[in-house]
């Protein structure tokens, strides 16, 4: 068990700082403060970061931290909080490790004892989510879906049961193919196409997946799918079924219920009147 008390405490500190996802005025003012005042800050793509940090007067030094260097990266930025540095990661735009590399140096900097902070700040996930008019909750967040089309229909395949909206990030470029897949996998479900989010050329489409197939031309910019989830509810086989009302009495008998108390379950299962479970009971 590890208790963690993120103010008032003299320890090195990882921040995990959230980046506007398009919008430099959802940059937050904590956000600016805390990286300020690290010492370094660990940069998915440090030519993206450094725009930030000059249009905010950000001094720190930044070092690349992406999916292909992380291991490496991760051994030097735990000996730079072990001499009591302050770190921030972030990544291009949004809160880290949503999609983006960070979660073991967050795993790797929890073993060594440090503190792991928080900044919130923009998701595109959520930021989607709250205008699609799709119910908000349950909702669940795949992210990004695989390339490969027998990969992809088999996870859509896995989603295709569950009640909740379904969150995706995918590429403009292939867009029509998911949606020509999840036509075929989870049927003609009203989705939300969400498109620049919080820029100037923002754009929400909403309607079926034919619908939004065939309007859809090229499409730029990054965007989020939000998929309808199932709202045929699966209909359980009781474990009774086939069971007569003789057999269905015995069977809680034999898991150690008096007779009269397995009767009145069977009538609770069955819908039934007690007085005619008992009657039926006896006289089989």
């Amino acid at each position: 068990m590890q208790i963690q008390k993120s103010f008032g405490q003299k320890h090195a500190t990882l921040f995990l700082v959230s980046t506007p996802i398009g919008n430099l005025s959802d940059m937050t003012t904590r956000a600016v403060e805390t990286l300020k005042s690290v010492k370094l800050i660990a940069s998915e793509d440090t030519r993206v970061t450094k725009k930030l940090c000059n249009h905010f007067e950000i001094a720190t030094p930044l070092t690349s931290y992406h999916e292909h260097n992380k291991h490496q990266k991760t051994n030097m930025l735990l000996e730079r909080l072990a001499v009591g540095d302050d770190i921030a990661l972030v990544s291009d735009a949004g809160m880290p490790l949503i999609s983006d590399p960070g979660d073991q140096l967050v795993a790797s900097a929890l073993a060594a004892g440090c503190a792991v902070v928080p900044i919130p700040g923009a998701n595109a996930a959520l930021t989607a989510l709250i205008a699609s008019g799709l119910s908000p909750q349950p909702f669940l967040f795949h992210g990004f879906l695989e390339r490969q089309k027998s990969k992809k229909k088999a996870e859509l395949q896995a989603l295709k049961d569950l009640s909740a909206t379904l969150i995706f990030y995918e590429s403009p470029h292939r867009l029509k193919e998911t949606l020509t897949l999840m036509q075929d996998v989870l049927g003609n479900r009203q989705v939300v196409v969400a498109r620049e989010l919080t820029k100037m050329y923002e754009e929400f489409l909403r309607g079926s997946v034919a619908e939004i197939l065939a309007y859809l031309t090229e499409m730029k910019g990054e965007v989020v799918l939000l998929v309808e989830g199932n709202q045929f509810e699966l209909v359980k086989e009781a474990w009774w079924e086939g069971l007569s009302v003789h057999e269905h009495v015995a069977h809680y008998i034999s898991e150690g219920l008096k007779t009269n108390a397995a009767i009145k379950q069977t009538a609770s299962d069955l819908g039934l009147v007690r007085q005619d479970v008992y009657k039926a009971y006896h006289n089989e």
